[in-house]
C-alpha cells in the first residue's frame, strides 16, 4: 500500500497511519518564513494601526512574511542606494573620513536621516 494517496475527486491528500489513511491536509507547503528588518518591522507596525483591513488580508491568507520580506528588501536597497548617491553628491569621500572624522560622521548622519525620511514616505507609510 502507498503511504501517501490524493483523492482525486477531492483533492485530499491522505497518509497511511498503521491499517488507515489519514487526512494529512492540502498539498501546499507551509509560507517561507523569511527574516524581516527593521522597513518591514516599521511597515508592520503601520499596517496594525492605520490600514487594519489589508493587515488582515495580508495575515488570513498567509502571505504577511513574503509581504514584509519584500517591503524590507525594496526599502533597504532604496536606503543604500540613496545614502550612496547624496554622499557623492556632496562630496563626502573616504579623504574626508581620514582628514576630519567628525564632520564625515556629522555628514553622514544628516544624509541617513534625509534618507529615512524618504524611504519612510515612499515605501513603509503607503
Amino acid at each position: 500500500m502507498e503511504k501517501y494517496i490524493t483523492d482525486e475527486r477531492t483533492g485530499l491528500r491522505y497518509e497511511l497511519v498503521g491499517d488507515y489513511y489519514l487526512i494529512t491536509g492540502d498539498d501546499e507547503p507551509e509560507e517561507e518564513q523569511k527574516p524581516i528588518g527593521i522597513w518591514g518591522q516599521r511597515h508592520l507596525r503601520y499596517l496594525k494601526e492605520h490600514h487594519r483591513v489589508r493587515y488582515a488580508n495580508l495575515l488570513t491568507s498567509g502571505k504577511m512574511n513574503a509581504y514584509l520580506a519584500d517591503i524590507d528588501r525594496q526599502a533597504e536597497e532604496l536606503f543604500l542606494r540613496l545614502v550612496k548617491q547624496m554622499a557623492d553628491a556632496d562630496g563626502i569621500t573616504e579623504k574626508l573620513k581620514a582628514y576630519d572624522q567628525m564632520k564625515w560622521v556629522g555628514q553622514m548622519n544628516s544624509i541617513r536621516d534625509r534618507v529615512t525620511e524618504i524611504v519612510n514616505n515612499e515605501l513603509i507609510l503607503i
